[in-house]
C-alpha cells in the first residue's frame, strides 16, 4: 500500500522548482545523451544497469544502480534498450507497476514486427503506463545542441496523465512535443525515422526520368545528328551546352506540373458539383509533393544561371566570336546592328532574370522558418498569384528565345521539334486552362462549390 501510495505521489504534478528524478534503462549512446540533456536542464537522473561500476562515459552527476533499485528512485523511467532485451523487465513487473516507461526504440526496417515495441512492452508489463517518445530525435543531436533539424518529439500513450508528464519533460528540454494520440500511433512514430524522404520520392524519380529524356533527345539531335548528317563532332556539347538546354527546359516543366493538379482538381470538383468527395489516390499524392517539385525546379534553374554565366569562358564560345570578327576583317565589312534581334535577346534575358527573382521567391517562402511568419492569405498570395506569374515570365522567356525555331523547317531534325518546343507543352496548357478557370462565369460556382455549396447534395459524402 505504501508502495502504490508513494508512486501515485511521484505522479502528481510537480509545483516546486525542483525537477523530478528519472530514471533511465540502459546505458548506451543515445541513454547517456539523453541523461546528460536532462542533468543540464536540471533533472536528477539515475542510470539502471547491469553494472553499477561507474563508467567515464556516464554522465558525472548521474548516479548508477540496479535495475530494481534505480525504478524505485523515479516515477518515470525511460526504457532505452532494444526491443529483444526487454524480457528482463519481466521479474521487474511488480516494481515497475504503476510507473511511467517511456520507450524510444526503432527498429531496424519498416513494420518489422506485427505490434509496435511500445505496444509489445505494454503487453509484457499491463500494470505501467507505456508512453512512446524522443525516437526521433538522435544522440548526436543531443550530445552537440544541434536541435534544429530533429527538435520536434512525437509523443504518444493511453494515458493522458503520463503522457503529460512526459511532454513536459520533452519541453524542458527545449524540444516541441506533438501529440499523436494513443499508443495505437506508435508504430507510426517507429516508422518514421526508417523512412527515407519519403515525401521526395515520386518527385525525384520523376525529375530522374525526364532529365535523362530530354538529355538523350538533346544528344540524338544536336550530336548525333550534327555528326551524320554534318559530318561535325560536337561531341563536347554534353558539358555545358546540352545541360544548359537541359536545365531550363526541368525547371520550366516542374514548375508547370507544381499548378497542374490544382488545376485538375478545380476540374473534378465542378464536374461533381461538391468538394466533399475525395479526390482520386494519385491527385492526393500529386498534391502533397508540389513543394518538393517546386524545390527541385528552383534547383534546376539554377543551375541554368550559373551555366549560362560560364558561357563566355568557353573555348568553343570564344572561337566562334573570334571567327566573325576575323571573317567581318577579311571581307572589309562590318555588319550593322540587328535592332530586332537585339530586342528579342535582352527581352528574353529580363523576362528570365524576372521569373529567376520570383523563382527564388517561391523557394524562400516554401520554408518553415519563414511560412510560419505568415498568414494562410498571405502564403496563399506568394505561391500561387506569384507563382502563376513565375510561370508566365519562366513561358514568356522561353518563347522569346526559342520562337525562331517554331517554323523554321532546319529546326526539326529527323522531323522532331527542338526542345524548347517540347518545354512549352505543359505549361501552356497550364496557363491557358487557367485563363479559362478565371473567367466569371466559370470561377463563381467553383468559388461556391470550394465555400460548402453543392448542386446534388445526395451524392455527398
Amino acid at each position: 500500500m505504501n508502495k502504490n501510495s508513494s508512486n501515485m505521489m511521484a505522479l502528481a504534478p510537480n509545483t516546486s522548482n525542483k525537477r523530478e528524478t528519472v530514471c533511465i534503462f540502459g546505458t548506451g549512446d543515445f541513454g547517456r545523451a539523453l541523461g546528460h540533456k536532462m542533468i543540464q536542464s536540471g533533472y536528477p537522473v539515475v542510470y539502471g544497469s547491469r553494472s553499477t561500476q561507474i563508467s567515464n562515459l556516464i554522465p558525472k552527476d548521474a548516479e548508477v544502480l540496479s535495475h530494481a533499485e534505480a525504478a524505485q528512485k523515479a516515477a518515470i523511467i525511460i526504457i532505452a534498450i532494444q526491443r529483444q532485451h526487454y524480457n528482463f523487465l519481466t521479474p521487474l513487473a511488480e516494481v515497475l507497476r504503476g510507473k511511467v516507461l517511456v520507450d524510444i526504440s526503432n527498429n531496424l526496417k519498416l513494420n518489422q514486427y506485427p505490434e509496435s515495441n511500445a505496444e509489445y512492452l505494454a503487453q509484457l508489463l499491463p500494470g505501467s503506463k507505456v508512453v512512446k517518445a524522443f525516437n526521433t530525435v538522435s544522440a548526436w543531436a543531443l550530445q552537440s545542441g544541434t536541435l534544429d533539424a530533429s527538435r520536434q518529439v512525437f509523443v504518444c500513450g493511453d494515458d493522458v496523465e503520463a503522457k503529460q508528464m512526459v511532454m513536459n519533460i520533452v519541453r524542458a528540454l527545449g524540444l516541441t512535443p506533438l501529440d499523436k494520440g494513443s499508443l495505437l500511433a506508435a508504430q507510426e512514430i517507429e516508422n518514421y525515422p526508417l523512412q527515407l524522404f519519403p515525401m521526395w520520392r515520386f518527385p525525384i524519380f520523376l525529375s530522374l526520368g525526364l532529365t535523362a529524356f530530354f538529355f538523350l533527345y538533346c544528344v540524338a539531335l544536336d550530336i548525333i545528328y550534327t555528326y551524320i548528317y554534318e559530318n561535325n563532332n560536337f561531341s563536347f556539347f554534353i558539358a555545358i551546352t546540352i545541360p544548359n538546354r537541359v536545365c531550363p527546359v526541368m525547371a520550366l516543366v516542374l514548375l508547370a506540373l507544381v499548378y497542374v493538379p490544382g488545376i485538375f482538381a478545380a476540374i473534378i470538383q465542378l464536374y461533381r458539383g461538391t468538394k466533399y468527395r475525395r479526390f482520386p489516390d494519385w491527385l492526393d499524392k500529386w498534391m502533397l509533393c508540389r513543394k518538393q517539385l517546386g524545390l527541385i525546379a528552383l534547383a534546376f534553374a539554377s543551375l541554368h544561371a550559373v551555366f549560362t554565366l560560364v558561357t563566355p569562358m568557353r573555348a568553343f564560345v570564344s572561337w566562334r566570336t573570334g571567327k566573325g570578327i576575323i571573317s567581318q576583317a577579311l571581307n572589309n565589312k562590318t555588319e550593322p546592328l540587328d535592332h530586332t534581334n537585339a530586342w528579342l535577346s535582352d527581352s528574353y534575358l529580363a523576362l528570365g532574370i524576372l521569373g529567376f527573382f520570383l523563382f527564388v521567391l517561391l523557394g524562400i517562402t516554401s520554408l518553415p522558418s519563414v511560412s510560419n511568419n505568415v498568414n494562410w492569405r498571405e502564403f496563399r498570395f506568394v505561391q500561387s498569384k506569384l507563382g502563376y506569374l513565375a510561370l508566365i515570365l519562366c513561358t514568356a522567356h522561353t518563347l522569346v528565345y526559342g520562337g525562331k525555331w517554331f517554323l523554321s523547317p532546319s529546326a526539326y531534325k529527323w522531323y522532331l521539334p527542338n526542345i524548347y518546343i517540347l518545354s512549352l507543352i505543359v505549361p501552356c496548357a497550364v496557363l491557358v486552362v487557367k485563363f479559362v478557370l478565371i473567367f466569371p462565369c466559370i470561377d463563381k460556382p467553383l468559388t461556391q462549390i470550394r465555400q460548402g455549396w453543392e448542386r446534388n447534395p445526395k451524392y455527398s459524402e
